[in-house]
């Protein structure tokens, strides 16, 4: 985000009301609707079926899309700092290099999604994260390592059951009570994270970085492959 600048009409303002939204959703027979490059900051679209629409590149920082549907949506390289997904379905979504810092997705469902998104400080209370790949993306480096950035982001009983998080950035992340069971975390980064009462049996740990993580002495030995181990902090 260095040397944009976040105050300009471009990322503050949007060029289309809800009903015209609405308007063309309709015209594209309610899925599908092309909205790449659309500046949408700052609208009420909550509740809308966007399913399977196509917002790349679009702007739609602090909109409210709290309890939208925005299954197998198009998200890439969109920016939605601190937007609302409070309850969203993004089922199947593609978040590739999507800016979703600061955003709220409690109790969002994103099984099965495509996540190299940075939600730096969003919180995630309660997501579901099933299914979804969140690993680093190791074939195409031409804009660097492209991965989910969770850094001190709250993921509180967010549920990753079987989702792949290799490489992932969860560093001071809060993920009491979460679900890791059966997920991939190989060499991801979780140093510093509150791991305090997460399932992570079954989980691949291999590499791992939990220094100064805080855990449960019980989970310890399911981090054996763990890096760091021996600098968390167990309770």
């Amino acid at each position: 985000m260095r040397g944009l600048d976040m105050s300009s009409p471009d990322m503050t303002t949007a060029e289309m009301t809800r009903a015209q939204v609405e308007a063309a959703l309709a015209a594209a027979g309610g899925r599908g609707a092309d909205f790449t490059g659309k500046r949408l900051s700052g609208l009420d679209l909550s509740g809308l079926d966007l399913s399977g629409a196509i917002l790349r590149a679009a702007r739609l920082n602090h909109a409210n899309l709290s309890h939208a549907n925005l299954g197998g949506a198009t998200l890439d390289q969109a920016w939605a700092l601190g937007v609302d997904l409070t309850g969203a379905n993004l089922v199947k979504a593609s978040l590739f290099a999507t800016q979703l810092a600061g955003a709220h997705l409690d109790g969002a469902n994103l099984m099965g999604a495509r996540v190299t998104a940075d939600l730096t400080g969003a919180r995630l209370v309660g997501a579901r994260f099933e299914d979804a790949d969140c690993g680093a993306d190791e074939k195409n480096q031409s804009m660097g390592l492209m991965r989910a950035t969770f850094k001190s982001a709250d993921l509180s009983r967010a549920d990753f059951s079987r989702a792949n998080l290799a490489r992932a950035d969860l560093r001071f992340a809060k993920l009491s009570g979460a679900n890791l069971a059966g997920a991939t975390l190989r060499d991801a980064d979780a140093s510093g994270a509150d791991l305090r009462g997460a399932l992570v049996q079954g989980a691949d740990t291999s590499g791992l970085d939990v220094d100064s993580a805080r855990i449960d002495s019980a989970s310890a030995p399911f981090l054996a492959k763990a890096l760091n181990l021996d600098r968390a902090y167990r309770e």
